[in-house]
């Protein structure tokens, strides 16, 4: 339909951190974490002051984020699909004789793509909804052929941390992981962990209500996820030393940080 795409580019670290949401139109809290996101990363509730954890991500980090990949399906009342009828989480590679990303079915993909591929990716997460489970949680890269230690090791990290900045946030519930090396690789978050061999991962919200820290009367809503969006800095902060470290990091950290197979069974 040709509706723009925007993507806020903010820091001027070392370390490239893409953060995209709402892949998925239907699921409109992802663009309520990115406002959350944005306004503790920019100052927008505060005249542009921002507290010292912010300062230090902007030193650390470059920020790329696109706060909503489906314009068009999102002005067109899609759940799950573009103006072309294509999910997009599934538009990051070709697989098989299905050509993937192109410029006639998933522009959006095509070019968020080729803008990461000319800057780099430390870090990566990808903002959805889920129907199903009532937590919010991540689904990491288990699946993936590089799959090893140090991203099991920062996926640890990246979590407990996310964990003690947000108690909404948790561990043990999640997507059951894909089989070692049958990974998707035309999902978003698997293609991405592949392609730049870093931390990628896909963050799923509740529809109604969080059930590790329920709230009978509000349910889960828009202030929560953009107090969600607004603790992911906190997060990508702690990892940041361990990104593209070549030591074994992971055997140094506490036991908060160790990683956690999750279930979707609770």
């Amino acid at each position: 339909d040709g509706r723009e795409m925007e993507c806020v580019t903010v820091g001027s670290g070392p370390r490239i951190a893409w953060v995209i949401h709402r892949q998925h139109p239907g699921e409109n809290m992802a663009e309520f974490f990115a406002e959350g996101l944005l306004t503790r990363l920019l100052g927008l509730d505060s005249d542009g002051s921002v507290d010292g954890l912010v300062k230090k991500a902007l030193e650390l980090y470059t920020f790329h984020i696109v706060p909503n990949m489906n314009p068009d399906g999102a002005f067109r009342g899609h759940l799950r699909t573009n103006a072309c009828g294509a999910n997009l989480n599934r538009e990051w590679c070709t697989t098989d004789d299905y050509e993937a990303p192109t410029l006639e079915r998933s522009p959006e993909v095509y070019h968020v793509l080729k803008a990461m591929d000319e800057t780099g990716v430390d870090a990566f997460a990808d903002i959805h909804g889920d129907e199903e489970l009532p937590f919010n949680f991540i689904a990491g890269a288990e699946g993936c052929p590089n799959w090893s230690e140090r991203l099991k090791g920062l996926q640890g990290a990246f979590l407990g941390a996310y964990c003690r900045a947000n108690s909404d946030m948790q561990k043990p519930i999640g997507y059951e992981p894909e089989p070692p090396g049958q990974g998707r690789m035309a999902v978003c978050s698997n293609q991405i962990a592949v392609r730049f061999d870093c931390l990628a991962v896909t963050l799923e919200m509740p529809f109604k209500d969080c059930m590790s820290n329920p709230d009978p009367e509000r349910g889960w809503n828009g202030s929560r996820a953009g107090q969600l969006g607004a603790s992911l800095l906190d997060a990508l902060v702690y990892v940041q030393p361990f990104l593209r470290s070549v030591e074994e990091f992971w055997s140094t950290l506490p036991n908060d940080d160790d990683y956690v197979c999750p279930t979707s069974k609770y």
